[in-house]
């Protein structure tokens, strides 16, 4: 039932702020450019026909004619038969991913906001900065430039996208998270921390203060996909458990 209500938020949080495409068993979410993010096609939710090599090198096709990054996202479980499909399709440079995908266990203790990170509103001043401390973290180094937000500031204010501060001792801004709540379902995502403040637990606080927020709004599912086993083993700390495994295609 988790993973169904999983399937059916995948397909919602992107339309928000981004075109819909169907491009046969695909469809394929084109961003606003003014968001300052990117989309993916996912398996047209409700799929019930198998996805061959050709469907998988027509969608990333279009990506190209579009000028949009070319990559697929799907659970494993939920479309077993992609897999081998875009193994089947894809040549030369290509990142595919299998990641843990985790939700937060029914019956784990709600978790308490922590107190080196802070909830963020939409006009908080440090909301640049903490976007530029998560890219910077992202990319491996401590140098935080701020990030301009775009349309993240109308999202925060209206209840679409929660965000995050991982603060270090003195208070300073070092990284940070987000989620994007849709009635009972959120998905909890861009957890980073840059270098020079990692191993402290502040990867774990944004993730218990992200999911404690969501359930002060009402979420009853909350879930993530963890990059690695080790990150993973972060978010098992806090009362998350493994379900499935999203897959990630990005071709070069």
């Amino acid at each position: 039932m988790d993973l169904e209500l999983i399937e059916t938020y995948y397909d919602t949080v992107p339309r928000a702020v981004a075109v819909a495409e169907e491009v046969g068993p695909f469809t394929l979410f084109v961003a606003d450019p003014a968001t300052g993010w990117q989309f993916y096609a996912r398996p047209r939710l409700g799929l019930d026909v198998d996805v061959t090599a050709d469907d998988v090198r027509r969608v990333l096709a279009r990506q190209a004619e579009l000028g949009v990054p070319r990559a697929i996202e799907w659970v494993d479980e939920v479309t077993p038969g992609l897999l081998p499909a875009v193994r089947a399709a894809v040549d030369g440079r290509h990142d595919l991913a299998r990641c843990p995908l985790l939700i937060l266990a029914k019956d784990a203790a709600p978790p308490a906001p922590a107190a080196r990170a802070r909830v963020l509103t939409g006009d908080d001043p440090d909301l640049p900065l903490v976007l530029g401390a998560v890219s910077a973290a992202f990319r491996g180094h401590d140098d935080v430039v701020p990030k301009e937000p775009g349309r993240q500031t109308e999202m925060v204010a209206q209840g679409l996208l929660v965000v995050v501060a991982a603060l270090d001792a003195a208070g300073a801004v070092v990284g940070g998270g987000s989620a994007a709540p849709r009635g009972e379902v959120a998905e909890l995502m861009g957890i980073a921390i840059v270098p020079s403040a990692r191993r402290q637990g502040l990867g774990a606080a944004v993730t218990a203060t992200l999911a404690a927020e969501c359930r002060r709004r009402g979420v009853r599912t909350t879930f993530l996909s963890a990059a690695s086993e080790d990150a993973a083993g972060v978010y098992r700390s806090v009362g998350f458990e493994r379900a499935a495994s999203a897959c990630i295609l990005g071709v070069g």
